[in-house]
């Protein structure tokens, strides 16, 4: 049973997933919105997967700098909160100005345009998503309870991928818009202002402590940033020295970015294999996808998985989970099949599995980590520890967008005259690459030994300290 103590109110859950709705709606709609990059505007595949690999890359450094800053701020309203709602503004703004692109510009002035906003846009997602992330670690210590948080806010955030697909009918709809380009133009407002209101929600109705009075932290003016970049860089390293937090990192690299290297090619297979090419024919079947995919996770997965964590452990429940997967994407490559799309659809529960059950286990199993790293450091780094953790994810999805690029060069993929062969490499990829990537976080997190038991040993070891020191 959970300690009333440990409680945390259904408001507040429900306020600390509208963060996590806005943390997945903008790069769901990122990543329906650059299809549009090649399919309109002529970007190379090149082009296209340095345009993932970069920001991506500069987000991935300026992350553990942002949980150094949240982990040691003095204020009267906590570490966390004034960031996630100066972020969340940030992420409004940029967004809308990102996609404001327009053909008859060259496609040199179009990517600079593009990479440069895209930057300032990453750089917000950083100052929001980090200490966002680290309010949830620290809004209960018990070890069920944290599984309950991370589900309501993974139940609330999968609406993004359920609404977004739905963006390419809206795009490539004539009576909608002429092309897709003045789609993007217009849509990312109505993306962008209610989702940066979704953001600012956990820093207006999730309380917090004032840390004024805290005399153990460091500072964090420029100078002493700067100074401290070698600090973080330890702490980094030692956030990988933990054998628990390097092996949710490494699972979580492994499934998720395989993932994310084969997921813009849905729309590619389902146009061009199954409809040859014919962006009209294709109509719902690319958002029926995603969105299928996201309401089994919304209404079959996530409750399944935090159900199975609570009687069998977080762990097996993990390697249950993606092995179901696995079925998924078999299935991918039996089920697409041209003139009968509805046959994919057979597939989506199973692979919902994969990503569906990975974000409700691992945010919870690095709140465990972060009990453990406090028991041995002496210090309560959640800022650290999950900049790190989506520093891996972040990191991941820059290395996923620069080999999907490869990927579609190397098949000499044309979204303008589609090959037998070149779809043929697709599909190969899309099936086979997640496979390979979910046997190996089988593989790393075989022996993860966090269990409840061993949970609730190390808080009680925590909690006689801090007896102590009172």
């Amino acid at each position: 049973m959970t300690p009333s103590q440990s409680k945390v109110p259904f408001g507040q859950k429900l306020a600390f997933g509208c963060g996590m709705l806005a943390n997945q709606m903008f790069p769901a709609a990122m990543g329906v919105f650059l299809v549009v990059l090649v399919q309109d505007l002529g970007f190379s595949p090149w082009a296209w997967g340095l345009i993932f690999f970069a920001p991506r890359l500069f987000d991935a450094i300026t992350d553990p700098i942002m949980g150094f800053v949240s982990d040691n701020t003095r204020s009267r309203w906590g570490r966390r909160r004034h960031y996630v709602l100066i972020g969340g503004l940030i992420l409004g703004v940029t967004y809308v100005a990102m996609w404001q692109l327009h053909r008859e510009n060259s496609l040199n002035y179009n990517f600079v345009y593009f990479m440069g906003w895209s930057l300032l846009f990453y750089l917000g997602l950083t100052i929001f998503s980090v200490p966002y992330v680290a309010m949830g670690y620290e809004m209960s210590e018990d070890f069920h309870e944290r599984t309950s948080i991370m589900a309501v806010a993974q139940f609330v955030g999968q609406w993004a991928w359920v609404i977004a697909p739905w963006f390419w009918v809206i795009l490539y709809d004539p009576d909608w818009f002429p092309n897709g380009d003045t789609g993007v133009r217009q849509l990312s407002i109505w993306v962008a202002v209610p989702c940066a209101l979704l953001a600012i929600t956990p820093a207006i109705f999730i309380p917090s402590k004032s840390t004024l009075d805290r005399t153990d932290f460091q500072p964090i003016d420029l100078g002493s940033v700067a100074r401290s970049i070698g600090d973080i860089a330890r702490s980094t390293v030692e956030a990988f020295s933990i054998p628990q937090f390097r092996k949710l990192a490494i699972a979580t690299f492994l499934v998720f970015n395989s993932f994310n290297v084969i997921a813009a090619f849905t729309f590619f297979i389902i146009v061009h294999y199954l409809f040859n090419g014919d962006q009209s024919a294709a109509g719902i079947w690319p958002a029926l996808h995603g969105s299928g995919g996201a309401l089994a996770t919304t209404f079959l997965v996530i409750p399944l998985v935090a159900s199975m964590a609570k009687r069998i452990g977080k762990k097996k429940t993990f390697l249950i989970s993606q092995a179901i997967s696995i079925i998924g994407y078999v299935l991918f490559w039996f089920l697409f099949v041209p003139g009968k799309p509805y046959l994919f659809l057979y597939a989506l529960p199973f692979h919902s599995f994969g990503i569906g059950g990975l974000f409700t286990l691992m945010m919870s199993m690095t709140a465990d980590v972060c009990d453990v790293d406090e028991l041995n450091s002496g210090k309560r780094r959640e800022g650290i520890l999950g900049a790190v953790y989506w520093w891996m994810v972040k990191f991941g999805q820059a290395f996923a967008g620069l080999l999907a690029g490869l990927i579609m060069t190397m098949v000499d993929f044309d979204a303008n005259a589609a090959t037998e062969s070149a779809l043929f490499g697709l599909r190969t990829a899309y099936t086979f690459l997640p496979i390979l990537g979910v046997l190996l976080a089988i593989y790393v997190m075989w022996n993860y030994d966090i269990s409840e038991e061993r949970a609730d040993e190390v808080r009680r070891q925590l909690a006689e300290r801090k007896k102590a020191a009172a």
